[in-house]
């Protein structure tokens, strides 16, 4: 009996061995902003295919789809919500969650200067106060935004009563510039576009000119804002991670995973200023007064909202991200 009793243990304690280890390893499933195909997804591509490999047996995500899986405006409350683990997701498009998401989009500085800031951390902070885990940004630096027209315009005074699409980071710009910003997701531009229904649109400058042949004509430059997209995680998902796990994740991604991303895209916008080219676009460049004029209003009129929506905390983020 003792032997049947030893050996019952040993196979008990070698199942109980074998289902800790594949418990040890934990699996999230994630949605993104932008359909798998799409060139601005590369970067979340990157940062799933690296996790993977560093956090191998520990931590596994699996990439379920874009929009079709989950609507774009929907997947921070999804991940709040626990409907999906994680997301990855223009900050702008959860400002119904959290009025200061769009903050990082709102600055010319580059992802290590505001890493080094503190900036993450105290914006990680803020995600938990409504029920978010901001593990981490997927950072596009280089990456270029515009505002794309069908008719040419001569100077800022141009954009009065004009109707211009924008996600909702750009919105009070384009506002204080006296147009009319319509917001819609970014499936919906050409045919918006097409039918007249709008007279230009705000957007990054890569993966999809030569689509939009002949329905846009002009670009208006400089270049405002920067690219930078948040990787939110629910926190009773994140919490299946251990401690150390987690801090061994965020310090992964920040030190080592988000640099090498930011650095990832200088093809994709090569390629996107040549099919600009291609494409027939033409670039307006607005100097001097002017020039200075349109970057102060991108800037300022941003802010100044998010004053208003975030009184507690804007002038804080402002300081880590601008002055």
């Amino acid at each position: 009996m003792n032997k049947v009793l030893a050996l019952a243990t040993a196979a008990g304690l070698s199942f109980g061995l074998a289902g800790t280890a594949v418990a040890q390893e934990v699996r999230l499933n994630a949605v993104s902003f932008v359909p798998r195909v799409a060139d601005i997804a590369q970067g979340f591509g990157i940062f799933v295919e690296r996790i993977n490999e560093e956090f191998a047996g520990e931590l596994h995500i699996t990439w379920r789809g874009g929009p079709e899986v989950i609507p774009a405006f929907e997947q921070g409350n999804a991940v709040r919500q626990g409907a999906i683990d994680m997301a990855f997701v223009s900050p702008s498009f959860y400002e119904g969650l959290l009025p200061s998401s769009s903050a990082p989009n709102l600055s010319i500085k580059s992802f290590v200067e505001i890493r080094d800031s503190g900036y993450f951390e105290r914006m990680a902070e803020l995600h938990r106060e409504v029920g978010l885990e901001l593990i981490g940004e997927v950072p596009a630096t280089d990456v270029q935004f515009y505002l794309f027209l069908r008719d040419p315009i001569e100077s800022v005074a141009d954009f009065d009563g004009k109707r211009i699409r924008v996600f909702p980071t750009v919105l009070p710009f384009v506002r204080a510039l006296g147009a009319e910003p319509i917001v819609m997701p970014q499936e919906d531009i050409f045919t918006a576009m097409e039918r007249g229904l709008v007279d230009g649109f705000a957007r990054g400058s890569i993966g999809w000119a030569e689509q939009f042949e002949g329905v846009v004509n002009y670009y208006v430059a400089p270049s405002f804002y920067r690219a930078g997209f948040s990787i939110l995680a629910n926190p009773r998902s994140w919490g299946r991670l251990s401690p150390d796990l987690q801090e061994r994740v965020t310090a992964f991604i920040m030190n080592e995973l988000a640099p090498e991303i930011d650095e990832s895209w200088a093809g994709l916008i090569a390629e996107g200023d040549a099919q600009m080219e291609r494409a027939g676009f033409t670039r307006i460049e607005l100097e001097g007064a002017d020039a200075e004029a349109y970057l102060a209003t991108a800037l300022n009129a941003a802010w100044e909202v998010l004053a208003g929506k975030a009184p507690d905390v804007a002038d804080e983020l402002r300081a880590f991200l601008v002055d």
